[in-house]
């Protein structure tokens, strides 16, 4: 078993640790000008501008279906859904608001349909729920917010509410946990201080803001089995590192206890659709990623940003395809699979993974290393190894000299690597 022992969470996170890999899914209304998710931020986009994407929104090639059997297809066990992103639109048909997907054109409970197909699917359903709201009357303006410049910004905020936006946020989360059946994961973002040289009334928003602890409790009542991410600005169950390849695995700042993470990150620099957006990630970089994450005990959320047809678009469905193909020989490596104890070294140019029993070890060739690949501190442990993909024998010398008062291991490759992206050799221990 592994000795790597994890700070406790309010909810139940083995199933989520097992998992290790899924999809993260951007989709609202900045699908239609398709450039950034927070276009409306960027540009300052004032809401009577703002409105001509609601009143021409209609993802009338949406499949939930499809969606989910391409989610799958990649090898992921679970997805995550903007119910409500920054710009406060609405992808349930929520009570609360005007501001949603059913009084569009389309007009269909996308969320419904979402939760029912992937579930028909296997795999576990999440909800992501913004905290910020830029569409909301009783939003206070910060240094965020559309309105942020507007002369008489000041003005306007101050005759806005917090609490009643905070019991809005409640009233939509009760529905989204009581409608739609058994919901996995409660995804919020994001808390934010302060920006330097914001004036005064341009606050940040943290936990008092949001009321997160009621929202929490709410959670936690409606579904008891709920994993909720820390971005309420009070620790839950996951930690969200976005945009980044950590170094370590993460820990809690207070405590020194390692943490349930999940590296958020997207196939290009836009979470949304973005349609010029050119620095989309190759395929050995995603596979890297993925296999870099649960090296040191995190999960991968790789986000697909749909058109506001409500497809995915060929660089995605490529994306996604990569993926795939990888791992439907290669998931056993990542599946079931944390951090390899401290005893094996990893290579130059690998990546270990092991399983939680304790029982495989595995070696990613992120740097195929021609014929041969040193491992100190191996020998003794080698009962047999293997090709992941093709369950290919790889022989190995156990007589090449002694390192850390253990003998190294020489694995012999085949001179020409393998025919797949990143080859991963299964070792099974004594």
């Amino acid at each position: 078993m592994s000795s790597y022992k994890r700070r406790a969470t309010p909810g139940d996170t083995e199933w989520f640790v097992h998992d290790r890999f899924g999809m993260f899914i951007h989709f609202g209304l900045y699908a239609a000008p398709a450039r950034h998710e927070w276009i409306q931020c960027r540009e300052q986009i004032q809401p009577e501008e703002y409105k001509k994407y609601f009143d021409h929104f209609n993802p009338d090639l949406f499949d939930a279906k499809e969606w989910a059997r391409k989610a799958k297809a990649a090898g992921m066990k679970y997805a995550v859904l903007t119910s409500k992103h920054h710009e406060g639109f609405c992808l349930f048909d929520s009570q609360y608001t005007d501001y949603k997907i059913t009084n569009t054109q389309f007009g269909r409970d996308l969320i419904k349909e979402y939760v029912e197909a992937f579930r028909a699917e296997g795999l576990k359903v999440g909800f992501y729920y913004s905290l910020i709201d830029w569409h909301h009357p009783e939003f206070t303006i910060d240094h965020i917010h559309p309105m942020r410049n507007l002369p008489d910004a000041e003005a306007i905020s101050a005759k806005r509410d917090m609490k009643k936006y905070a019991e809005y946020m409640r009233n939509q989360v009760t529905e989204l946990l009581t409608n739609y059946g058994r919901i996995d994961i409660l995804w919020f973002d994001f808390s934010y201080k302060k920006a330097p040289g914001s004036t005064d009334w341009m606050q940040g928003k943290g936990k008092d803001d949001w009321e997160s602890e009621k929202l929490i409790e709410i959670a936690r009542r409606l579904q008891p089995g709920i994993i909720i991410d820390n971005r309420a600005d009070i620790d839950q169950d996951i930690w969200t590192p976005e945009q980044l390849q950590v170094e370590e695995w993460p820990k809690h700042k207070e405590s020194g206890e390692l943490v349930t993470w999940e590296a958020c990150q997207t196939f290009s620099g836009s979470w949304g659709y973005h349609r010029d957006e050119q620095t989309w990630k190759s395929p050995e970089q995603l596979i890297a990623m993925l296999i870099k994450t649960v090296a040191l005990g995190g999960n991968l959320l790789m986000n697909v940003g749909p058109t506001a047809r409500g497809c995915f678009d060929k660089r995605a469905d490529r994306a996604l395809d990569a993926f795939g193909e990888w791992m439907k020989y290669n998931a056993r490596s990542i599946y079931g699979c944390t951090m390899a104890e401290p005893e094996f070294i990893t290579p130059n140019g690998c990546r270990l993974t092991q399983s939680e029993d304790g029982k495989r070890l595995y070696i990613h060739l992120l740097e195929y290393p021609y014929q041969t690949l040193y491992m100190p501190c191996l020998a003794e442990r080698i009962e047999y190894a293997q090709f992941l993909h093709d369950a290919s024998e790889v022989k190995y010398d156990p007589s090449n000299g002694f390192v850390c008062s253990k003998m190294q291991n020489t694995f012999l490759l085949p001179t020409k690597k393998p025919d797949i992206l990143v080859p991963v050799i299964e070792v099974f221990l004594k």
